[in-house]
């Protein structure tokens, strides 16, 4: 980074922290103490008003906040702001008030001839492809509101009920190749009755919002049963802001520890499978907070836990990987995955 381009960053550091320490400086920019006491200067000369404390626990203190110059980006940092908002082109519903159209709008007349110019050139090079979003999801914009602000909602939310013939079935619907547990379909025969599907009243303190494979989805904690649950937020029939009172703990936990918050049940079945290097490069790709890897003499274990209702779910999952695991158990499990292929073998 050259000097004035760290300078402009240090100016912007400095500002927002009011209070930092030498070793601080060193430790962000990485630059020698004696680069770090050059730049102090040279930012004194800018006319930063920087007074320093001496003694033990010294350090230096910006009298009073500065009004920073606009924002300015160099050539690349503008490609990748440009790509990081391609984004955004995949998806027709977002938890904000704007489209990708009115935010590219902006971008691109902000820039001049020539930016636009080198803009066009790189999208001839370069390409990031997304999933386009399947369907609507209507609800973004109050679950982020909620999730934002820790308040707590009522949704009606599908529930899909199946006779007790379906659910000795374990076949699986080949629209979606990657099977989750929230799109996961039952393809009874067609013999039997036709799934009914029936709606619940949720009651839910929304977390966090994430996007995957052309769905979107709610990470939130159901106030009713007492646990974390993953909605999808396209299935969302309606959601409306109650006054009840949030759950105050949930405010300290971000969408990167959300897994804590996740317990089996009593009823939950345990499972390992041996697992190759590719199985688990697969896994690093799609897992959920009820699975992780075990290292076993030399070996790699999937291990892991699901609930007796969710054995389609986890075949299906498990089916996945291909020749990349082995089921040790349990037995039910293999059997069911055994069962599961030939199924797959009627439709060829």
């Amino acid at each position: 980074m050259k000097k004035t381009e760290r300078l402009h960053h240090m100016l912007r550091f400095i500002n927002q922290k009011q209070y930092f320490t030498l070793t601080e400086l060193m430790q962000e920019f990485h630059i020698s103490k004696r680069t770090a006491l050059r730049d102090i200067a040279s930012l004194e000369e800018m006319g930063a008003p920087i007074y320093v404390e001496y003694g033990r626990y010294g350090g230096y203190r910006l009298l009073q906040q500065m009004q920073l110059p606009p924002i300015s980006f160099n050539t690349d940092e503008l490609h990748a702001l440009y790509f990081a908002m391609q984004a955004l082109r995949s998806f027709t519903s977002l938890p904000f008030q704007t489209t990708f159209d009115s935010v590219h709008e902006k971008f691109m007349a902000a820039l001049s001839d020539r930016q636009r110019e080198n803009i066009h050139h790189m999208q001839q090079r370069v390409t990031f492809k997304h999933t386009e979003q399947i369907k609507d999801s209507v609800h973004l914009e109050l679950l982020l509101k909620a999730a934002v602000q820790q308040m707590v909602i009522q949704i009606e939310y599908p529930e899909k009920i199946r006779s007790a013939t379906e659910r000795n079935k374990v076949t699986v619907s080949f629209k979606n190749k990657e099977p989750t547990k929230e799109n996961l379909e039952v393809t009874p025969d067609p013999s039997e009755a036709v799934s009914k599907t029936k709606t619940s009243t949720r009651v839910i303190q929304p977390i966090a919002l994430y996007a995957s494979k052309g769905y979107w989805y709610c990470q939130a904690y159901d106030l009713e049963k007492k646990a974390y649950r993953v909605f999808r937020c396209d299935r969302i029939i309606s959601a409306v802001l109650t006054d009840m009172e949030p759950v105050n703990q949930l405010a300290e936990i971000h969408s990167e520890h959300l897994q804590s918050l996740w317990k089996p049940s009593e009823q939950a079945i345990s499972f390992q499978c041996k697992i190759s290097d590719l199985g688990m490069e697969q896994f690093q790709q799609n897992h959920y907070p009820s699975m992780r890897l075990e290292e076993h003499d030399g070996f790699y274990l999937l291990v892991g836990t699901y609930e007796p209702h969710e054995l389609e779910f986890i075949v299906s999952y498990l089916a996945g990987y291909g020749t990349s695991i082995r089921i040790v158990e349990p037995e039910m499990l293999k059997e069911s995955l055994r069962q599961y292929y030939l199924n797959l073998l009627e439709c060829i």
